[in-house]
């Protein structure tokens, strides 16, 4: 059984692991290839790159608080971390949720090691939101993914 778990975690840590490498190259190829703050259109009316730099949170909230995004970063670190080896939740879903999580977290951590701020460039033409990251998507659909497990699966797998 502790084989077999940790073993199976291996999977969602190679989840967690394309996320970041996903999430760092398209960084970069922002980087090498658009000034900042210029926009190219991907998909007319869908979907345009805009190369920017945040020093907040999503959002930009609490812009330039730089250490406590390290402070809460490794803090969520340990805390998915800790759940995803966790015996007492085994759901795929659960799982899978904490794997982009994790994925997310740590692609932006490295923005916020290497460069103090965090490189946003998907910007969604067909409605006014702010521009993101594919590490930013990652941790929203996995906190989706994690709030379907407890509201939905959590009394069933019980």
């Amino acid at each position: 059984m502790k084989k077999y778990h940790i073993i199976d975690n291996c999977k969602y840590l190679i989840i967690s692991i394309l996320i970041i490498v996903c999430d760092q190259i398209l960084k970069r190829y922002i980087i090498d290839n658009f000034k900042l703050g210029q926009s190219q259109e991907i998909i007319p009316g869908l979907l345009s790159f805009t190369y920017l730099r945040n020093t907040g949170a999503a959002w930009n909230l609490l812009a330039g608080k730089m250490n406590l995004f390290y402070i809460i970063s490794i803090l969520a670190l340990i805390v998915v971390i800790y759940y995803l080896f966790s015996l007492k939740y085994s759901h795929r879903i659960f799982k899978f949720g904490l794997a982009m999580v994790l994925g997310g977290i740590v692609g932006n951590f490295i923005d916020r090691l290497i460069f103090k701020y965090v490189i946003d460039m998907v910007d969604l033409d067909f409605i006014n939101f702010n521009i993101f990251n594919l590490a930013d998507c990652a941790i929203t659909f996995g906190v989706i993914f994690i709030f379907y497990y407890f509201v939905f699966l959590v009394e069933k797998e019980n």
